[in-house]
């Protein structure tokens, strides 16, 4: 008799599409389907999704790894998740959605921020270990008491993305560790909902739901989603993590000597905190692991990918990706003197300036478009080093980046990042983002491995590494000195054009 085979799913949960993975003991992906849904921007600044399209293209999504890929219902043990962060999804007395859910990249909330920091001033940082920003979920949820106070009447409970889905699965609303630091709601060193910012806001305690830890079991199936998916109500669900802490996971970043650098459309350093005693004073973003009991820091360039993909598109539109890459690869280091700053949809960290806008420095009638390329290539990389530095002035010590994204599918874009940063940087041969931190999770909630850690040695695989070459190091130092003083440089004038623009729009 054939032994039955067993297999967990991570369900990515993004902004433009759910993606699940079944993967085996072994780490190996078995099975992937995807499903897409749409973004609503109703006015400038909105960006809504309806949390029922997340819940129809998850299930669609199972279905199909049951029907087209021929996995058993009864083989899949357990589910766990990766969700896009900050997402405010608001609740009834009966579990209902109230009003379509304000996603991570929604800015309708620069009031709300103000006011948080006019009433909580640094004490905010002190508790949450954050700056209040737009994209966050307390701000979401003071909009929605400020502007549709019939909404808010009825709100009795709000829920993060992926929790969303996860509560119609089981029955059960929770939200867990590491995607409720991002709400700003929470106490980060007293690992609990803040009272405090609570009471301050007028926010109904009883509104906050239940914490779990990434790896605890939130439910198995009930009989009604077993009907609608396909599923048994034997499979186990756990709580899985926000987006930025499956993909760590997933990438292996497990220990206080590794920094994950992604470059998606946005680009995210993030670094293993072994505890919530380091204060970067809201420089960064200080949120609970997926790891039990630890931490991680973070910190954003808005426009990392996007700054490249924006060239080409405006540029290069015809031309083959990789080939535009190689052919800037060619150019001279430091590109013919011409510098780029991706400020072009404004800036996180270290700036947090919404206002500040890109820019060339260096234009000379002897560079070509390849220049124009690699000096973007060589902008974004220098944005991360902005970030990486406010870990040198708190006297943060790392020797390994692992390169996640955009940046690692070319060997002279993972080169740059260790001469630019002066690390090591590794790449993974099995790359899956956050869907491959999700089944991590199920996989250590079942008991199939006893911690993270050992589960990565079967799931993780590192490629080859990429060392610092001193004499590269030593201009590109050179080079960054002038790239840091930009920003300082150009604000005063971007802020004005800025204000002119919006005055004749």
């Amino acid at each position: 008799m054939k032994e039955m085979n067993e297999y967990v799913i991570g369900v990515d949960l993004g902004t433009s599409a759910v993606k699940v993975s079944a993967m085996d003991h072994d780490g190996k992906i078995i099975a992937q389907q995807s499903y897409g849904y749409d973004l609503h921007q109703p006015h400038p600044g909105y960006s809504e999704q309806d949390p029922r399209d997340w819940l129809y293209g998850t299930t669609i999504a199972i279905d199909r790894l049951i029907l087209r890929d021929g996995i058993k219902a009864e083989e899949i043990k357990g589910i766990s998740f990766s969700g896009q962060m900050h997402g405010l999804v608001l609740l009834d007395a009966d579990g209902q959605v109230l009003r379509p859910a304000m996603l991570w990249n929604d800015t309708r909330t620069t009031k709300q921020c103000e006011e948080i920091k006019t009433a909580m001033g640094d004490k905010f940082i002190d508790i949450t270990g954050n700056r209040a920003l737009e994209g966050f979920t307390l701000p979401k949820l003071l909009w929605v008491k400020e502007n549709e106070p019939e909404i808010w009447a009825k709100a009795k409970s709000f829920l993060l993305p992926k929790d969303y889905v996860r509560y119609v699965m089981t029955g059960k609303q929770a939200i867990d560790y590491s995607d409720a630091t991002g709400t700003v709601l929470f106490d980060i060193k007293k690992n609990a909902w803040s009272k405090e910012i609570c009471d301050t806001f007028d926010i109904p305690e009883s509104m906050c739901p239940s914490l779990i830890r990434s790896i605890d079991e939130a439910g198995t199936i009930t009989d009604s989603y077993a009907m609608f998916s396909g599923l048994k109500t034997t499979t186990k669900v756990f709580g899985g993590g926000g987006d930025n802490a499956c993909g760590a996971v997933g990438a292996g970043i497990l220990k206080p000597n590794m920094v994950m650098s992604s470059i998606g459309t946005s680009g995210v350093i993030l670094k293993y905190e072994p505890d919530a005693n380091v204060d970067y004073h809201g420089a960064l973003q200080y949120e609970c692991h997926a790891i039990p009991d630890t931490y991680y820091s973070m910190g954003v360039t808005l426009a990392a990918g996007h700054s490249l993909n924006w060239f080409k598109h405006t540029f290069a539109k015809d031309e083959d990706f990789t080939e535009m890459v190689n052919r800037a690869a060619k150019r001279p280091l430091g590109a013919n003197g011409l510098i780029f700053t991706p400020y072009i949809v404004g800036e996180r960290t270290p700036y947090a300036d919404a206002d500040i806008r890109g820019s060339f420095i260096g234009v000379d009638s002897m560079q070509n478009k390849y220049d124009f390329v690699r000096a973007v290539i060589e902008g974004i990389t220098f944005s991360f080093r902005d970030i990486l530095n406010i870990y040198d002035q708190h006297g943060q010590d790392f020797d390994t980046v692992v390169a996640i994204g955009g940046g690692a599918k070319s060997d002279f874009w993972l080169q740059l990042q260790a001469d630019i940063f002066n690390k090591k940087v590794v790449s993974l041969t099995n790359e899956q983002g956050p869907g491959l931190g999700a089944a991590m999770l199920a996989a250590v909630g079942l008991g199939w491995f006893n911690s993270l850690q050992d589960c990565a040695k079967k799931f993780v695989h590192f490629g080859k590494a990429y060392e610092p070459q001193p004499e590269t190091v030593k201009k590109y130092d050179e080079l960054y000195k002038i790239y840091h003083q930009i920003y300082d440089q150009t604000k005063g004038l971007s802020h004005q054009i800025m204000k002119l623009r919006n005055s004749w729009d």
